[in-house]
C-alpha cells in the first residue's frame, strides 16, 4: 500500500512548491510594503484647482455650446454600439472570430490574441474608442487657459494609459496564455520580480528596467581609459588617456547633468561619445559629479558654478598649460554652463574659447511637456520635501521623467516583469536610466523657481547668483547647440529660442532626430538618426526647420568639424595629470559608483 505523497504526480509537486513560494513571497511583499515612505500628496497629483477648472470649463461648454458636447457623445455611442452589434452578429453566426478591426496600430496590443480572439479584440477596440473619445473631449474644451489645458490633456492621457486592458492580468491574454503554458510558473516569477523591486527600493514600486548584474561601471560600461586628476566635494575631474600621437592644442571639458551620471556619454566603446572624441585627437576631460546626501542641503546653484564649473575650468587650464579651453554642457549642465559664461563675462574671465550645448534649455517661456510638473502645486510639494529632507531624492526625479513616457518606461516593463515573469534585459541605456542621483535641496528650488518658473535668466529680470545679476545676452562666446526633435524633457523649439537670445555673434544650431538621449548618443557607425542644419537663426523654429538641410547619419562629424576650427594646432598627446595633479584613481573614479546614502 502506498502513501498519498508517493502517488503525487510531478505536476502536483510543482504546484505544491509554487504555493509554498507564493506564501513566502506574500509575507515578504507585506513586509516590504510596510517600509514604504509616506509621500506628500502634492508630489502625487496636480492640485484640486485643476480639476475645478476642468469641471467649470466643461459645464461652460455645455451651456454655451451644447451641440458640440452632444456631437461628441453621439459619435462615441454610435461607434461603440456599432462595434458591439458587429461582435454579437459574429458570435450569433457561429463564427468564433473577431469582427473587422480598423483600429490604429498600437504597440501595447501587438500580440496575436489581441487581433484574433473575439473577446480580447472586443476589449481592445472598445478601449481605443473610449480613449479617443475622452482625449477628444478634453482637446475640444475652449474655456481653459493654455497651460491649464496642456496639463489637463497630459493628466487625462495618463489616466487613459493607466486603464489600458493590457495593464491588468485578467484582461491581458498574453499574460494569461503564458500562465497556462507554464502552469503558473510565470506568475510566481512575476511575484518574485515584484517583491524584489519593492525590497530593493524600501517599499517604493520602481520597475527594474535592466539587468543590474549585467553591467559593472568601469568594466563593461563607463570603461574608457583615464585617470581622476582632481577631486573636491562637488566633483571628480577625469582626464582620458589619448589614443592618438597628436592632439588639438585646446582641451575639451565636458559637464554632464548631475540628475544622472556622466557615463551616458561612455556607455560602451561602440556608442561612447567620449571615446569617439578622444579618437579624433582631443584632450578630453569630464566632470563626474558627487551624488549628494543630506549634508549638501545648503548647496545651491552658486556652489555648482564656483566649486564646480569655475574650479574645473581652472584645473584643466593648469594641467594643459593653456589659457583657453572648449566646454560642453548637457541638459541642466548646459543651463548652468550658460549661467557660468554670463558670470565670466561680467568678471572679465576669457577662459572659454567656445561652448557646446546638448539639449539645453535657457529660455523657459515655453516649458514643453515637462512643464506640466512645473506649476506651483508640484513645485510647492518639491520645496517642502527639500526643506524636510535636505535633498530631492532621485526617486522623485526618476518617477517624473518616467511618466513622461509611461507606456515605455512604466507599464510595458511592469507587464513583462510582473505578469509575464520575464527577467529585465541587459540594456546599457536602461541600466544608466536607473542609476539616478539626488539633488541638493537648495539648488533644486533655485532652479525650479528662478529659472523654470520665473524664466529670470532669459527674461528681463536677470537671475541673481554669485553676487551678480546674470542675463542670457551676456553669453557671447562662439557656440554650437544640439537639440533633439522628439525631446520630451528639453523641447527643441525652446532650446532654439534660448540660443537666439544669446549674445554670441557665432552661433550654430543642429537638430538631431530622436529624443533626449538617443538623439545625442548617436554614433556615426550606427547610421541611424539624421540631423538638420540651417545657418539662419533669425527665423522662427518652425521656419528654421522647414528651410533646413537634412543630412543622413549622426551629427557628431559635423560638430567635430566645427570644434576643430576652434581647437588650435596639433601638439604632442598629453598623458593624464601632471606633477601637481597625480592620479587619484583610475577612471571612472569613485563618485560615479558611490551608493546613495539617502
Amino acid at each position: 500500500m502506498t502513501t498519498d505523497q508517493e502517488t503525487q504526480t510531478p505536476d502536483q509537486d510543482e504546484l505544491a512548491a509554487n504555493l509554498a513560494k507564493i506564501e513566502s513571497l506574500s509575507q515578504r511583499l507585506v513586509a516590504a510594503l510596510s517600509h514604504q515612505r509616506p509621500i506628500d500628496p502634492a508630489l502625487q497629483s496636480p492640485g484640486q484647482d485643476l480639476y475645478l477648472k476642468a469641471g467649470s470649463a466643461y459645464w461652460t461648454e455645455v451651456m454655451k455650446n451644447p451641440a458640440k458636447v452632444f456631437e461628441h457623445q453621439v459619435d462615441f455611442w454610435g461607434k461603440t454600439l456599432k462595434h458591439a452589434i458587429e461582435a454579437q452578429q459574429a458570435l450569433a453566426s457561429g463564427k468564433l472570430a473577431a469582427p473587422e478591426d480598423t483600429s490604429p496600430k498600437d504597440r501595447r496590443f501587438a500580440g496575436e490574441l489581441w487581433q484574433t480572439h473575439p473577446y480580447y479584440n472586443f476589449l481592445k477596440q472598445q478601449y481605443l474608442m473610449t480613449s479617443e473619445a475622452i482625449n477628444s473631449a478634453v482637446a475640444d474644451l475652449d474655456y481653459l487657459e493654455p497651460k491649464d489645458k496642456q496639463r489637463l490633456e497630459y493628466f487625462t492621457s495618463q489616466i487613459v494609459d493607466m486603464m489600458s486592458p493590457a495593464n491588468f492580468l485578467s484582461t491581458n491574454p498574453e499574460a494569461l496564455q503564458k500562465a497556462v503554458d507554464t502552469e503558473g510558473q510565470s506568475l510566481v516569477a512575476g511575484l518574485e520580480n515584484l517583491v524584489r523591486d519593492l525590497e530593493q527600493n524600501d517599499g517604493d514600486l520602481v520597475v527594474t528596467l535592466a539587468d543590474k548584474d549585467a553591467f559593472t561601471v568601469g568594466e563593461n560600461i563607463g570603461s574608457s581609459k583615464g585617470e581622476v586628476v582632481f577631486r573636491n566635494r562637488m566633483f571628480e575631474l577625469i582626464q582620458y588617456t589619448p589614443t592618438t600621437e597628436k592632439v588639438a592644442r585646446t582641451p575639451l571639458l565636458i559637464f554632464p547633468p548631475w540628475i544622472n551620471k556622466f557615463y551616458i556619454l561612455d556607455l560602451k566603446p561602440a556608442n561612447s561619445l567620449i571615446k569617439w572624441v578622444v579618437d579624433q585627437g582631443y584632450t578630453v576631460f569630464v566632470v563626474s559629479w558627487v551624488n549628494p546626501d543630506e549634508s549638501y542641503a545648503d548647496v545651491g546653484m552658486e556652489t555648482y558654478i564656483e566649486e564646480g564649473y569655475l574650479s574645473a575650468i581652472e584645473e584643466v587650464k593648469s594641467i594643459c598649460g593653456e589659457e583657453k579651453i572648449n566646454v560642453i554642457g548637457y541638459c541642466i549642465a548646459g543651463t548652468t554652463l550658460s549661467l557660468t559664461l554670463s558670470l565670466m563675462k561680467k568678471r572679465g574671465d576669457k577662459s572659454i574659447r567656445s561652448a557646446t550645448f546638448f539639449t539645453t534649455l535657457t529660455d523657459f517661456s515655453d516649458q514643453g511637456e515637462v512643464g506640466v510638473f512645473l506649476q506651483d502645486d508640484f513645485v510647492d510639494g518639491i520645496e517642502a520635501e527639500c526643506v524636510n529632507s535636505g535633498i530631492l531624492d532621485s526617486f522623485y526625479m526618476s518617477r517624473t521623467f518616467s511618466y513622461l513616457r509611461s507606456n515605455d518606461l512604466i507599464y510595458a516593463p511592469a507587464i513583462r516583469s510582473y505578469m509575464m515573469g520575464e527577467a529585465p534585459p541587459a540594456f546599457d541605456l536602461l541600466y544608466w536610466n536607473g542609476d539616478g542621483t539626488n539633488l541638493p535641496g537648495r539648488m533644486a528650488v533655485q532652479y525650479l523657481r528662478g529659472l523654470c518658473q520665473r524664466d529670470e535668466f532669459a527674461g528681463s529680470e536677470g537671475f541673481e547668483v554669485c553676487g551678480e545679476t546674470l542675463s542670457i545676452k551676456d553669453v557671447d562666446v562662439p557656440l554650437c547647440a544640439i537639440a533633439c526633435e522628439t525631446d520630451h524633457i528639453a523641447a527643441w523649439k525652446s532650446s532654439f529660442r534660448g540660443i537666439q537670445k544669446m549674445g554670441s555673434k557665432q552661433k550654430t544650431f543642429i537638430l538631431s532626430e530622436s529624443g533626449h538621449i538617443a538623439g545625442i548618443v548617436n554614433p556615426p557607425s550606427k547610421k541611424k538618426y539624421g540631423h538638420y542644419n540651417n545657418e539662419d537663426l533669425k527665423l522662427s523654429p518652425e521656419e528654421w526647420q522647414a528651410t533646413a538641410d537634412f543630412h543622413q547619419g549622426s551629427w557628431w562629424p559635423r560638430w567635430e568639424e566645427w570644434l576643430k576650427k576652434r581647437s588650435g594646432a596639433q601638439v604632442p598627446a598629453r598623458q593624464p595629470g601632471d606633477s601637481d595633479h597625480p592620479s587619484l584613481a583610475p577612471a571612472p573614479g569613485g563618485y560615479v559608483v558611490a551608493k546613495k546614502s539617502s
